[in-house]
């Protein structure tokens, strides 16, 4: 009798997330270098308050983590920070799609076009995900890290991704996610939300006009796969005494062209 198949990469139990299943040492370590990615640096004592466990439990997690190279301590203050090893793990994402690479050249080309920091984001868990960064060399200027995450409903990359997603696919992030206010001109209604989103189809790009922060701007259009799917967006930011509303249209021009042309350089089409 030949050998049943061998399992190839989950087994059986893979959609049965209970406690039975999951690693509660490894569920803690993650966790905590999710909240050290999320700061500047941590003391053990600060760290251990954040993420509600006991200093010497979160101690044992960093040193097995330090092993790996995925945290380090800075001496001077005990502080520690996100290490070498989870930037080299992180960067495996990435290979994982070549819109990454074959977006960069756009994106400096906007960003010298436009004289701003232009963005490249993809959906995560609902939320926007910026994979990669040109920045401007002005001194006021928008900072999006590779690795940050936002709310789709106010992010012109979201929106952009938003507007080509299906009715249903919209309604599912907006269930789930909630549209919270950030400041007085974010979009907290649905109906307010799906309008705008129509407008950026119609145009084909999208602008996020101060809704996430007083005083910033930012124009997107969408990256499509082989099948006409929204997989990514490009963007351009930056502070609104310098985006004004009308250059947001001039630049939005810009943005959809250099989209476009990761959509064609990836094998992408556009939808009709």
């Amino acid at each position: 009798m030949a050998d049943s198949p061998k399992p190839r990469g989950r087994p059986r139990s893979f959609h049965d997330k209970t406690d039975q299943n999951t690693v509660q040492s490894l569920d803690r370590a993650l966790g905590l270098l999710e909240v050290l990615a999320a700061s500047p640096g941590l003391t053990l004592s600060d760290l251990s308050s954040k993420a509600s466990e006991a200093p010497a439990t979160v101690y044992r997690a960093l040193v097995t983590l330090q092993l790996h190279r995925m945290v380090e301590l800075e001496e001077p203050g005990q502080i520690w920070h996100v290490g070498s090893g989870a930037f080299r793990i992180g960067t495996a994402f990435l290979r994982r799609t070549k819109v990454v690479e074959r977006a960069r050249q756009p994106m400096d080309a906007l960003m010298r076009q436009t004289g701003e920091t232009a963005n490249l984001g993809v959906e995560s868990g609902d939320e926007v995900l910026f994979l990669s960064q040109v920045e401007t060399h002005e001194a006021i200027r928008a900072f999006f890290p590779p690795g940050t995450k936002g709310p789709m409903h106010v992010s012109g990359i979201g929106k952009a991704l938003l507007a080509w997603y299906s009715p249903d696919r919209v309604q599912g992030i907006i269930a789930r996610q909630g549209l919270p206010g950030f400041t007085s001109l974010s979009l907290t209604s649905e109906h307010a939300l799906l309008r705008d989103l129509a407008r950026t189809r119609d145009r084909g790009f999208a602008i996020d006009d101060q809704e996430r922060a007083t005083g910033m701007r930012c124009v997107a259009a969408p990256v499509f796969n082989a099948y006409g799917e929204p997989v990514a967006g490009l963007s351009v930011s930056g502070p609104a005494f310098r985006v004004g509303l009308s250059d947001a249209v001039r630049i939005g021009v810009l943005v959809r062209a250099a989209a476009d042309a990761v959509t064609e350089a990836t094998g992408g089409q556009r939808p009709a």
